[in-house]
């Protein structure tokens, strides 16, 4: 099992109530496993995908990852597991908007200690393959939207990591970029690579081989 969530709940406080975002909450993923989770706008999918990637923590319950008690771990070893083993795909890109694409790419590389040499080759086959060769001494400012995307979900997946977090991942691509890039999450799962994907897309959902659905931070 690559990861498992316990009565998990994550709640806000607003004028001394609590407000619940997501409610007891019980699922397990195995590795190789294409999960997608649906529902509407307001219904704590990207929360559950940000306390999944450890960027945000949940209020109560338990979480383990790779067999490590994550709601129990320091931060120092949180951000460890997250950085080594889970990459993220954003709506919003996240990209680092003082470095070029080629430099952005080259990060997860660096943090995971690759040789200099292993970086330019990994670094110049991404570019290739998500056919951004030329792109790769812009900054982020002087992409359209649909590339920054590709450059994020390229970053995502650079580093080989056991688990893909994508939040709307062809959120802002045309059609032909989407189905290029849930291709490429089909190829990667088929080699054992996890993903989680948040989608409102009934096709995109088709990809994965498990659903979830969330209504009012509750699975249903």
């Amino acid at each position: 099992m690559l990861l498992q969530l316990k009565n998990v709940s994550k709640w806000v406080q607003s004028g001394g109530q609590r407000v619940f975002l997501l409610k007891d909450i019980n699922f397990w993923v195995n590795e190789g496993d294409f999960i997608s989770i649906m529902g509407p706008s307001g219904s704590g999918k990207s929360t559950l995908l940000n306390g999944i990637g450890m960027l945000d923590a949940f209020s109560a319950g338990e979480y383990a990852f790779l067999d490590q008690p994550v709601h129990t771990i320091k931060e120092k070893q949180r951000a460890k597991l997250y950085k080594e083993h889970i990459g993220f795909v954003f709506q919003s890109y996240h990209l680092i908007d003082e470095l070029t694409v080629k430099e952005n790419l080259e990060m997860p590389l660096l943090y995971k200690k690759y040789k200099s040499s292993q970086i330019k080759a990994l670094v110049a086959d991404t570019l290739d393959r998500f056919n951004i060769v030329g792109k790769k001494d812009l900054f982020p400012s002087q992409l359209s939207g649909g590339q920054q995307q590709l450059v994020g979900i390229a970053r995502a997946l650079i580093a080989s990591p056991k688990l893909i977090l994508a939040d709307e991942p062809t959120g802002n691509l045309n059609s032909k970029q989407g189905e290029e890039i849930m291709e490429t999450f089909t190829q990667l799962n088929k080699v054992g690579v996890t993903i989680i994907q948040v989608t409102h897309s009934e096709k995109n959902m088709a990809y994965g081989s498990r659903v979830i659905n969330l209504l009012d931070g509750h699975i249903v």
